[in-house]
């Protein structure tokens, strides 16, 4: 995949962001807890760190978060992953799922976790590709827009577990050139 500018989510990109949530098909639309389209929301989230979208001139075409759990588990990171269905199989969500990755570090969290539709097999592949390993399975979890129940997987990253392996696909070196 070429390069694509994964920026920190800013003021200036907040509309593109809406935009980009308000093109999301119905179905994905199930999966995002947060009220995305609501602009206040959105908005509130700019400049407040642990959100980046990639963009294609001034469209977003992926976003991800990584929002750390509060209390006693405020060492977890909770990451949010969506990538526009143009862009799916391309290369761009493992390149947003590496960039939460290492925030992720940066920020000291020591485990990430994320939420899967257990369905969704390419989002399960790129997350296990990716040092993700399965915790849970909780069977008629969630339901979607139309009332159908689906399974829910939780898959985590033991970020201290795991850094030897951070090596191999070099998330070590972004995270040191992120650093300077």
């Amino acid at each position: 995949m070429p390069d694509v500018p994964i920026v920190e989510l800013g003021p200036e990109r907040c509309d593109a962001l809406l935009r980009f949530f308000a093109e999301l098909p119905e179905g994905d639309l199930t999966f995002i807890r947060e009220e995305v389209h609501d602009p206040e929301t959105v908005r509130s989230w700019a400049g407040a760190g642990g959100r980046w979208v990639s963009t294609e001139g001034e469209d977003v075409t992926g976003y991800v978060a990584v929002r750390p759990l509060p209390g006693w588990s405020d060492h977890v990171g909770e990451v949010r992953l969506v990538v526009s269905p143009h862009h799916r199989g391309s290369g761009l969500g493992r390149e947003l799922a590496r960039r939460a990755l290492v925030e992720a570090v940066s920020a000291g969290l020591s485990k990430l976790v994320v939420e899967v539709v257990a369905e969704q097999g390419a989002a399960l592949a790129l997350f296990t590709d990716l040092g993700f390993t399965g915790e849970a399975l909780l069977v008629d979890h969630i339901r979607d827009r139309s009332g159908q129940l689906r399974d829910l997987m939780v898959l985590a990253h033991h970020v201290r577990a795991t850094w030897e392996g951070m090596d191999t696909v070099g998330v070590t070196e972004e995270l040191e050139a992120s650093n300077r």
